[in-house]
């Protein structure tokens, strides 16, 4: 519990008294108030050996300090002062020299007061709130570093104890909704003179409660005015605790004296400060009071000047975690990581994003943008393109008609608003190991080879999307080795104001040795961001990585098939030949039927060949490829129709199913779950992009 003292006197945070001493270390000069510090009188201490101020202990200290002075030195010593009574008094004594008048120096004696005769000048206690307090603990916008600069103010110089207590909408970065008494509080600051745990446990910091009815603090609450308790009695104390059924408030509140000040701003309540002066000090008047409200005021506008930060900061984080993916999907043999570093620390979206899609037959779609700009405008254009390439990776259209469909978007939203982006868009087959790719002005995307060989590569140029003029989007197709390493990314990672983007480009190279490109992908993400959190002035970055494995052959199998009736007897023979060879007996009755439909929509309506094709990975996919262009459509035929049921059955059997056009015909697709095997990675998925990087 903070210090009891013993009755009032006067206030300042603490006493000096100023002595003359000459060349013999006698005391020749001595201030009025000598009284006060140590209780001698000042006449008898004249011609006395300053000695005789300390205590035994500290006489050789004080002769050290008495000889710097006269050696034209100034030295600071905490010494223990004898005071008349024969008490101990810790004292800071500072020995100046001086020149003339037979006086070789000046000892400054400064003790700190008693409890009992502090908080009694109205003027030091308003000197000390109001002077720099503002500039002390209004340079942060964070409401929890805000709050507890305010009760370092208020503490030690207008009581013993105090704490902070906000709604609890202004946390949760909402607007304030409920000024009522029964509005949901937070405590988010406590401290006490002398640091008892007891208050901080009675009082904990981050507790979320309701005051209840007859307590002082729900007074404040319910009338947002200040509430002044002169002296709370005992069984007041009681009282208070018994309604709060907390026990311990009863013995801390006993006979203190207390007021609660409300904090207001733009006529909301945001919550109070609460300010105890424990027995033994002078108690709250009125005029204290008036002295709390006004740096209430102040405090207020801090608080809610950290309150907009902080909902505008929250709703900024909303909008930017929304508009980039939650997870990223691939096959099972492609291995994906990211990282985001948005430019801006106060307005933490941008326009970069990135994306990962598992499409049908082992391929992925992996994609890296960057709208021009920064803030909030940008990420709204940028969440538009994700939303809308999200939709055409779904649709299979080839990465250089996405694109291009992407362009005739940014044009028309251009008409809008004048944007343009760039865009990298690949995908890669598990099947064939081949990496299609096309940039949109883009920077070019890294390849690693297992043994540390690595390059940039040459993808047809292209405007950025939305700048008319320019060549065509084109895409070209590499094979690529095993277990290689694919990284696209956005410029803000190899340029900056400082380097020159070729600087950039060598250093990423640099990274993908044969030495680092085996290590794992966690730690290979966590190096392309290596030195740029120390830039201020860098760019929103967004880096994906994917490890590259075709899938194993002998969870593949591909049949041709003659124009036959006769093929799909043959079809339902090879899957229930495969199925029954990779333990799936269970899908084996359903797999044929859907081979056998969607052989025979095949065979009716393409010419040429047709291919049968099984990939069992996650899921078992079945696939037909034929020579025709046009896209089967699901339609519910009538009851005297003898055609148009086989798409019908397809879509009630399959998991899903789809089509996607080829250079040669087109692919007809179906998805089952495998018993037992989640369709989807049962991976830790973090609450929002980014998370772990940021933390």
């Amino acid at each position: 519990m903070a210090p009891r003292g013993d009755g009032p006197v006067g206030d300042s945070p603490s006493r000096t008294l100023v002595l003359g001493f000459d060349a013999d270390r006698a005391i020749v000069q001595c201030g009025p108030n000598c009284l006060a510090v140590l209780g001698h009188d000042p006449a008898g201490l004249i011609g006395r050996p300053a000695a005789d101020l300390v205590a035994d202990d500290a006489k050789a200290e004080l002769e050290a300090l008495l000889e710097a002075a006269a050696a034209g030195q100034e030295r600071t010593a905490v010494l223990s002062a004898r005071h008349a009574d024969g008490r101990g008094v810790d004292a800071v004594v500072t020995a100046q020299p001086m020149v003339g008048d037979g006086t070789v120096g000046l000892l400054y004696v400064r003790v700190a007061l008693p409890p009992s005769e502090r908080f009694q000048d109205p003027s030091l206690m308003r000197r000390a709130l109001m002077d720099d307090a503002l500039t002390r603990f209004g340079q942060s916008l964070d409401l929890d570093q805000t709050a507890k600069g305010i009760v370092d103010v208020v503490v030690p110089h207008y009581c013993n104890v105090s704490s902070v207590l906000i709604l609890e909408s202004l946390i949760a970065a909402d607007e304030v909704h409920e000024e009522t008494g029964s509005a949901v509080m937070r405590r988010i600051a406590v401290t006490s003179e002398d640091e008892d745990p007891a208050w901080t446990a009675t009082f904990p910091v981050g507790e979320v409660l309701v005051f209840p009815e007859g307590t002082p603090y729900r007074e404040v609450l319910a009338t947002a005015r200040p509430v002044h308790l002169a002296h709370v009695e005992r069984g007041d104390a009681g009282d208070i605790a018994e309604k709060w059924r907390r026990n311990p408030v009863g013995h801390l509140l006993s006979d203190v004296s207390m007021v609660l000040l409300p904090m207001i701003a733009r006529d909301t309540l945001l919550g109070f400060i609460a300010c105890t002066r424990v027995q033994g000090h002078r108690r709250f008047d009125p005029y204290d009071v008036e002295i709390g409200m006004e740096f209430a005021a102040r405090a207020a506008i801090v608080i809610d000047n950290a309150r907009l930060f902080s909902r505008e900061r929250a709703t900024a984080l909303a909008l930017q975690r929304s508009l980039l993916p939650n997870r990223l999907s691939a096959p099972a043999t492609v291995e994906v990581r990211h990282r985001y570093l948005p430019g801006s620390k106060l307005v933490e979206v941008g326009g970069d994003w990135y994306e990962s899609i598992a499409l049908p037959g082992a391929r992925v779609a992996l994609i890296v943008g960057d709208v021009a700009g920064h803030g909030v405008r940008a990420a709204v254009t940028m969440g538009r393109l994700r939303t809308a390439l999200h939709t055409l990776a779904n649709l299979e259209l080839p990465p250089a008609d996405a694109l291009h469909v992407m362009h005739e978007l940014m044009i028309e939203l251009g008409e809008q608003e004048p944007h343009f982006a760039t865009c990298v868009y690949a995908v890669y087959d598990a099947t064939t190991g081949t990496l299609e790719v096309a940039s949109a002005g883009h920077l070019p995307p890294l390849l690693a080879a297992p043994d540390g060989a690595n390059a940039y590569l040459e993808v047809p140029p292209a405007p950025p999307l939305g700048v008319t003029g320019g060549a065509a989007i084109e895409s070209r197709e590499f094979t690529v080795e095993d277990g290689s390493v694919f990284v696209i990314y956005t410029d803000g990672l190899v340029e900056n104001r400082g380097r020159d983007i070729d600087d950039g480009l060598a250093r990423l190279r640099s990274l993908f040795t044969a030495e680092t490109v085996g290590r794992p992908m966690e730690d290979l993400a966590k190096a392309t961001l290596a030195g740029v959190y120390a830039d201020q002035h860098r760019d929103d970055i967004a880096v994906l990585l994917a490890r590259l494995h075709r899938m194993p052959a002998d969870r593949m199998a591909s049949w041709p098939l003659p124009t036959d009736p006769a093929s799909v007897r043959r079809a339902r023979g090879l899957v229930c030949s495969k199925l029954t060879e990779w333990g799936l007996g269970d899908l084996v009755y359903t797999t044929e039927l859907l081979a056998s439909e969607l052989v025979t929509n095949a065979l009716r309506y393409a010419p040429g060949g047709i291919e049968l094709r099984l990939l069992f990975e996650r899921t078992l996919t079945l696939e037909v490829l034929d020579r025709s262009a046009a896209l089967p459509r699901l339609r519910h035929a009538l009851d005297d129709d003898e055609n148009g049921r086989g798409l019908l059955v397809v879509s009630q059997l399959a998991h899903r199913w789809g089509t996607r056009r080829t250079t040669a015909g087109k692919v007809v697709w179906c998805e089952q779950v495998v018993p037992g095997v989640p369709p989807e990675p049962e991976e830790p998925i973090p609450n929002w992009p980014g998370e772990n990087h940021h933390r």
